[in-house]
């Protein structure tokens, strides 16, 4: 092996270097093996990511025993969840690339012969991802693991159900008492939240595209097998190292359709569209907007799974774990078998051996999926040209049109919801809250649940240059570009306009004569910036368009 490593171990001249890692603990033949870095976004701030120290202490074992010398690092995460309806939710988006970022620079400087990325919440396991893509040194991402489900009057419930109880009770549907019921039981302990929301429909792309190691995500993170998992990691990225698997190799064109065939097919979040993006101008892959809806067109909805659905990730697990999902797309030629996985094995080879739980009704087989197409919808048109997502799992109606409420931000439209003021059939137009305009694209998930919690979800349409949280559900139209800070069309809407939403056309309108939108357009003003120093500013000035990824390393 040609080992990075051994530009800062080895040698008459790396003999400073050498004293202080011998310092530490580490021994003249240790830094003579592969150096592997542990990537731990660890952090004390939130249960998603809370034991991912534990994990990586095996992690490190088995690194030791398959011949390498574990070096752990921290970086940073942000909880959606905790922050979300707050000005700290603008960070959440910014922090995928602090990760990235972090990741990139220790490594760098490090000199590691390859990288074990532990991840949880939302926006570290594509931040970690990216990382892998940019550095491309052989990688792999492990996913510490969802929480496990909550019990409510013998129902499974998860946070999903927490936010929607607020909009209840605010409208007067349940008490203050049940709404504390709820809190108290939602969150039973660690790991990430626990339906097919964000987390665990990027550890399910992470699987599928080829980057962690099949069934390793939805082990949840506080079952005892968590550790075997980490410690079989440690195993597979030494494998790795011997034999150069790099992670633009595995991450191919066809890996990153198996990814949104994932995403399709379990019904997840609408943010896999935009992390997906900023994968690929990393890998370097052509990836379109408009990709997700072919492959979404073609893909079957094979799980019904929350917010939804019925099934949280645990469910998953029990039934055979994502190789089951893998083993139906392969056999229904919905995914390209033949693509690469970190362990050296194609997808096929790994599928073959899913071991599905007989009777399970989580993974629906071929002949009996939930719907015939997946759950992602990109629509375009005069209100969104260069494209915006709805997930359509569990919608019925495929047509709404209706008058725009407009709000200029997300409090404004969360203090609406709650008062009372929206009506049956309106449209609420969320806007300035893009990756540059809010910044941060912060996700909705507090104004949508409290829609659904007041009985609305039915009948009311939200549409924003922001985000949803994967626990989103309802007639929600997110990431229209181009947004309004840029002078978007949605940034020319007026209250009182009226809005066509037409799934199965896949446009979305907005139903004004254009010489009158050319009128507003001249009088139109870039409001100013919300930041003007530190992180958020530096953001500002960087980030591209969500139709893009909103990322901000394509800066030249």
């Amino acid at each position: 092996m040609s080992l990075r490593s051994y530009t800062i171990t080895q040698g008459r001249d790396r003999a400073p270097a050498r004293s202080q890692l011998k310092g530490m603990g580490f021994t003249e033949e240790d830094l003579k093996k592969p150096i592997i870095g542990i990537a731990n976004t660890w952090i004390g701030t939130m249960p998603c990511n809370f034991l991912l120290r534990d994990l990586a202490v095996d992690v490190a074992r088995g690194i030791r025993e398959a011949g390498g010398t574990p070096m752990e690092f921290n970086t940073i995460a942000i909880s959606d969840g905790i922050t979300m309806g707050t000005q700290g939710m603008k960070t959440s988006l910014i922090s995928r690339e602090i990760v990235a970022d972090s990741i990139e620079l220790v490594t760098r400087g490090h000199m590691f012969d390859g990288l074990v990325c532990l991840v949880a919440c939302d926006k570290t396991i594509p931040g970690a991802a990216m990382a892998l893509l940019r550095l491309n040194i052989p990688g792999l991402v492990l996913y510490g693991g969802s929480i496990l489900p909550g019990k409510y009057k013998g129902m499974d419930v998860t946070i999903q159900e927490v936010f929607e109880a607020v909009g209840a009770c605010a409208s007067g549907k349940i008490t203050e008492d049940d709404l504390r019921e709820i809190e108290e039981c939602a969150s039973p302990g660690y790991g990430a939240c626990g339906g097919q929301f964000t987390a665990n429909t990027m550890a399910t792309v992470m699987e599928l595209i080829g980057l962690s190691p099949m069934n390793t995500a939805m082990v949840p993170q506080m079952d005892a097998r968590k550790h075997d998992v980490a410690a079989y990691c440690g195993k597979v990225i030494l494998d790795a190292v011997r034999q150069n698997r790099l992670p633009r190799d595995i991450c191919t064109r066809k890996a990153f359709e198996n990814a949104i065939a994932s995403v399709a097919a379990s019904g997840g979040s609408t943010n896999a569209v935009l992390h997906l993006l900023a994968l690929a101008r990393e890998a370097g892959v052509e990836l379109d907007i408009t990709d997700f809806d072919t492959i979404s067109e073609r893909t079957p909805l094979l799980m019904s799974m929350k917010p939804a659905g019925i099934h949280v990730a645990v469910d998953v697990d029990k039934a055979g774990g994502i190789g089951v999902l893998a083993k139906r797309l392969v056999e229904g030629g919905y995914a390209h078998g033949d693509a690469v996985t970190i362990t050296g094995r194609t997808l096929a080879e790994e599928a073959t051996e899913a071991r599905e739980t007989p009777r399970q009704e989580v993974v629906r087989p071929l002949s009996n999926p939930v719907k015939k197409t997946g759950g992602l919808v990109i629509l375009k048109g005069s209100l969104a040209p260069d494209g915006c997502v709805i997930k359509v799992t569990g919608l019925e109606r495929t047509l709404h049109r209706g008058p725009a409420r407009v709000f200029n931000c997300e409090e404004d439209a969360m203090a609406a919801v709650t008062a009372g003021r929206i009506q049956a059939g309106d449209v609420l137009v969320i806007r300035y809250e893009g990756p540059k305009g809010g910044p941060g694209m912060r996700e909705m998930l507090g104004v949508t649940s409290a829609i659904v919690g007041a009985g609305l979800g039915a009948s009311v349409a939200l549409i924003t240059d922001g985000r949803f949280s994967g626990a989103t559900r309802g007639y929600m139209v997110g990431h229209v570009a181009p947004e309004a800070a840029d002078g978007g069309p949605i940034a020319l809407v007026e209250d009182g306009d009226t809005i066509t939403i037409d799934i199965a056309r896949k446009t979305i309108s907005l139903d004004v004569d254009p010489a009158v939108l050319a009128q507003r357009k001249a009088k139109w003003q870039a409001p100013p910036p919300p930041f003007t120093t530190g992180v958020m500013a530096k953001y500002i000035k960087l980030v591209r368009s969500a139709a893009e990824g909103a990322i901000t390393s394509k800066i030249f």
